[in-house]
């Protein structure tokens, strides 16, 4: 089952705010896709939520829009940042990332129909790949009290489930 980030928004409020914070932080995130030979590859990527979705853009022919569009499977890990603290935690997608080429869509995710605001993109979607995101799991994993570390997973059709450990 998966979902898209307007479901998981709905569903969970309080977990895709934080999620959104994170990854709102720091512009730049880790990918992880699968190569040909099926081993695993990360990557730099910048993300937007845009219009109730997650999109992935990618430069022309990148290896990562290649491994992608073969297998659309993904993880994406929220940047930690400089230093010791994490404020909000750890945050980390999984799910299928689906590549988009109808001109309507990339126009509504670039922001040229004047209906959302303008983002610094290409106009035509031969110029970059872009993909939305159907959502596996959402995981953020934190530390409370200086006590506890908390590990909170959410998975389409299911609540939030919690995990403490001391």
């Amino acid at each position: 089952m998966t979902s898209n980030w307007a479901a998981f928004t709905t569903a969970e409020p309080d977990l895709a705010k934080t999620a959104e914070e994170r990854f709102g932080a720091f512009a730049h995130h880790i990918l992880a896709t699968l190569r040909k030979d099926g081993s695993p590859r990360t990557s730099g990527l910048e993300v937007r939520f845009r219009n109730g979705e997650l999109w992935l853009g990618m430069m022309p022919n990148s290896l990562k829009a290649l491994d992608l569009r073969r297998d659309p499977r993904f993880a994406l890990q929220a940047n930690p940042g400089s230093g010791t603290e994490m404020a909000g935690g750890d945050v980390r997608i999984s799910g299928r990332a689906v590549e988009v080429t109808e001109p309507e869509t990339v126009a509504l995710y670039t922001g040229k129909t004047g209906k959302t605001e303008e983002v610094e993109q290409p106009e035509s979607p031969e110029s970059f790949h872009l993909f939305r995101t159907e959502l596996t799991e959402v995981v953020r994993t934190y530390v409370e009290n200086n006590a506890y570390l908390v590990v909170q997973i959410w998975k389409p059709g299911q609540p939030v489930r919690s995990v403490k450990r001391e």
